[in-house]
């Protein structure tokens, strides 16, 4: 399965959440719903993945945890708040340029319509290929 087809799964995930439960819970109760669709959907994921980060010599183990990574190519951020802010789409940035992962969705579950909540980033991937 392809970033783009992960992507869409995703996003049809997060709008079931999103209708069930509504906004404004804690990002730990959306994280742990959006985590039953993919078992439903049979995609591999993995939830508080910890991805390890190279500086120079330097390994570091437990640098930042994924929110939750699919098939090992899209990691999805989690948050609950009333507004994205710049800071949460470059952390994103980061944490795809530092795994090698090409595709990142924010996911905030704050939003009154999870469809202005989501913002897909992209680290090297053609449009053409989405």
């Amino acid at each position: 399965m392809n970033e783009s087809s992960i992507a869409r799964e995703i996003v049809d995930a997060a709008y079931t959440v999103h209708k069930e439960l509504g906004p404004g819970l804690l990002e730990l109760v959306y994280e742990a719903a959006l985590c039953h669709e993919p078992r439903e959907r049979k995609l591999v994921f993995l939830r508080q993945h910890a991805i390890p980060v190279t500086y120079k010599e330097l390994r570091i183990m437990d640098a930042f945890r994924a929110d939750i990574l699919v098939g090992d190519k899209v990691i999805i951020e989690l948050k609950s708040v009333e507004a994205v802010s710049a800071v949460h789409k470059k952390q994103l940035i980061t944490y795809l340029k530092l795994s090698g992962c090409r595709l990142g969705l924010l996911i905030n579950f704050g939003s009154t319509l999870i469809k202005d909540g989501i913002t897909r980033l992209v680290n090297g991937l053609q449009d053409s290929i989405l």
